[in-house]
C-alpha cells in the first residue's frame, strides 16, 4: 500500500491562500466578470428602453468607440485631462502622506488627536464638508489671480518675478508647470491622501526597531536612516497606495461624470458603456506600467 505524500510547507501554505480568497473569487466570477461581459454587449450595441420594460440590444459594431472618440466634442479632452490630474496628483499624495505618517509616527503630543483631523474628512464625507471644500478651493484656486495680485502689492512679493527667475536658473519649464498645477489643486491632494496617511503609519509602526537600534550604533544620520531603513521596509505599502489613489482618483474624475451623464442625461447607454471601458482600460494600463516600475524597486523583508 502507498503512502500518501504529504504536502510541503509551500504548498500548505498556497492551499491556505486559496481558501482565504475563495469566496473572494466566487463573488468575482459571479458578479464581476459577468457585468463585465453584459458591458462589452451594450459596448457594441444600441440599446433601447421598452414601454412595457426591459429593453432590446442592436449590434452596431465599434460605433460607439467611434463616437466616442471622434465624434463626441469633449469627451478626448475630459478624459486627457483627466489622465493628466492623476499623473500630477499620484506623485504628491504618496510624497504628502508618507511625510504626514512620519510626522504622526513620531513622538509626538496629541498625535491621536492629529490622526483623526486627517482621517475626519474619509470618515464624514458629507456635502457640508464638501461644499465647505469646494468654497476654499474656489477661494484659493478660482480667485487667485485677484487674491495674489492684492497680497502680492502688499507684501511686495512678484509670483511672476520669482516663476522667471527660477528660469533663468535654468529650472526646467515642464518641472515648473508641475508645480504650479499641483499648487492650484492642494485641497484635491490633502482631501485625498487620508487612507494613504492610515496605510503609512501601519507600515512605519511594523518597522522592527532593532533595525533602527543598528542603524544608531553604526552612526548613521537621519537622513541615512530613512534611506537605507525606512523607505525600504515600507515600499511594499507605497505599491498598495500608489494603486489605491489611482482608482480613486479615477472614480472621481470626470471622465466618470462624463459616462453617467451619456447614461442618465443622454439616455445614450451604449456610448456610455463605451466610455466608460475606454477610460478603464486606459487607467489599467497605467496601473501595469506603474506597478511594473516601482515593483523593481521595492524591498520585501522577510
Amino acid at each position: 500500500m502507498k503512502k500518501k505524500k504529504k504536502l510541503s510547507l509551500l504548498q500548505k501554505r498556497a492551499l491556505t491562500g486559496f481558501a482565504f480568497i475563495t469566496p473572494w473569487l466566487i463573488g468575482f466570477l459571479w458578479f464581476y466578470v459577468k457585468s463585465l461581459i453584459q458591458a462589452v454587449r451594450f459596448s457594441l450595441s444600441k440599446m433601447e428602453m421598452l414601454e412595457s420594460g426591459g429593453y432590446t440590444l442592436k449590434f452596431t459594431g465599434l460605433d460607439n468607440f467611434k463616437y466616442a472618440l471622434f465624434q463626441d466634442p469633449t469627451y478626448n479632452q475630459i478624459l486627457a485631462t483627466s489622465i493628466r490630474n492623476i499623473i500630477i496628483d499620484v506623485p504628491l499624495i504618496i510624497f504628502f502622506s508618507l511625510f504626514i505618517a512620519m510626522i504622526c509616527n513620531g513622538k509626538l503630543k496629541g498625535r491621536t488627536l492629529v490622526r483623526a483631523i486627517l482621517f475626519l474628512p474619509i470618515i464624514m464625507n458629507a456635502g457640508a464638508i464638501n461644499n465647505a471644500i469646494e468654497m476654499a478651493r474656489e477661494a484659493v484656486t478660482g480667485g487667485v489671480a485677484a487674491v495674489s495680485a492684492e497680497a502680492a502689492v502688499a507684501s511686495g512679493v512678484n509670483v511672476d518675478y520669482f516663476m522667471s527667475l527660477f528660469m533663468d536658473l535654468g529650472f526646467p519649464v515642464a518641472l515648473l508647470d508641475y508645480i504650479t498645477a499641483a499648487v492650484g489643486r492642494i485641497f484635491d491632494i490633502v482631501q485625498a491622501s487620508g487612507v494613504q496617511i492610515i496605510i503609512f503609519i501601519a507600515a512605519l509602526q511594523s518597522v522592527p526597531g532593532a533595525l533602527y537600534e543598528v542603524a544608531k550604533i553604526e552612526g548613521a544620520t537621519g537622513y541615512e536612516t530613512f534611506w537605507k531603513v525606512t523607505f525600504p521596509m515600507v515600499s511594499p505599502l507605497i505599491i498598495t497606495n500608489v494603486v489605491y489613489t489611482i482608482v480613486d482618483s479615477f472614480v472621481d474624475s470626470d471622465v466618470v461624470e462624463k459616462a453617467y451623464d451619456m447614461a442618465f442625461v443622454n439616455f445614450d447607454w451604449g456610448v456610455s458603456v463605451a466610455m466608460s471601458l475606454l477610460s478603464s482600460v486606459i487607467v489599467i494600463t497605467l496601473l501595469i506600467i506603474v506597478c511594473k516600475l516601482i515593483s523593481k524597486k521595492v524591498f520585501y523583508y522577510n
